[in-house]
């Protein structure tokens, strides 16, 4: 998927003219977390979100650093908290120069993005123009939609099993020795793990596989160094409840 396919397209914007208190109402009252900053050519110049207004004087949080401190990071630092915490305007206080992403970029170019310079949302431009914003809630609401059970005509046992296993035989964490048993949708899935983490990979594997009911895990853990063997803890569970 692309950013075309889930972006918000009704962008609201605020030029850098624009007042810190009337650009908190607007998002306030449009239940946004961030706001584009366009000039009067409509071209992007930055954006302002939520986070820009937590150190402000006005509720008495601006940031108090020690004599040290400010001595090692220097007056220019101490001026632009300043300006950042008693700024008026919106150019005053938001995030210039900020991330964009065309209406072409993947959606997992998108989230690196995000990850890699830590924001919440991401502008979309054609050219210079903003055309629309792909934030989290975005990505969430394409997880939500993609996840919805579309019903596999294929989706027997004997196509449920050879999927998982293909799924899983991609990965270097394939249990050792893995046998998959299907039986009306429900998978038992058994073989060897040198690795906890593993377990839970393989049971979300077969999950994703259209058709699965229910996954049994049979799966045991052996310690390569000692040989101590483990039952999985649903077998463990059977046994004490036998």
């Amino acid at each position: 998927m692309r950013a075309h396919q889930i972006m918000t397209r009704s962008v609201i914007s605020v030029t850098p003219d624009t007042s810190i208190v009337e650009a908190a109402n607007i998002m306030l009252k449009r239940h946004v977390s961030g706001l584009t900053v366009v000039d009067d050519s409509g071209k992007l110049v930055g954006v302002v979100s939520e986070g820009d207004f937590i150190r402000r004087s006005e509720i008495g949080t601006g940031r108090k650093r020690g004599r040290w401190l400010r001595f090692i990071l220097g007056p220019g630092k101490s001026a632009s908290d300043f300006v950042h915490e008693h700024g008026r305007k919106v150019a005053e206080v938001m995030t210039d120069s900020p991330v964009t992403i065309t209406e072409d970029t993947a959606l997992a170019e998108i989230v690196d993005l995000m990850e890699r310079n830590n924001v919440k949302r991401l502008p979309v431009v054609r050219g210079d123009k903003v055309v629309g914003i792909v934030s989290r809630a975005n990505l969430l609401q394409a997880v939500a939609g993609l996840a919805r059970e579309v019903k596999d005509p294929t989706a027997d046992d004997d196509h449920i099993r050879g999927r998982i296993i293909d799924t899983m035989e991609k990965n270097d964490w394939c249990p050792f020795g893995l046998n998959v048993i299907v039986r009306d949708g429900i998978v038992h899935l058994s073989g060897v793990i040198t690795e906890e983490r593993t377990r839970q990979a393989a049971i979300v594997a077969a999950e994703n596989v259209d058709g699965v009911k229910k996954v049994h895990d049979h799966l045991c853990w052996v310690d390569t160094m000692s040989g101590i063997y483990l039952n999985s803890p649903e077998d463990d569970e059977l046994s004490k409840a036998s």
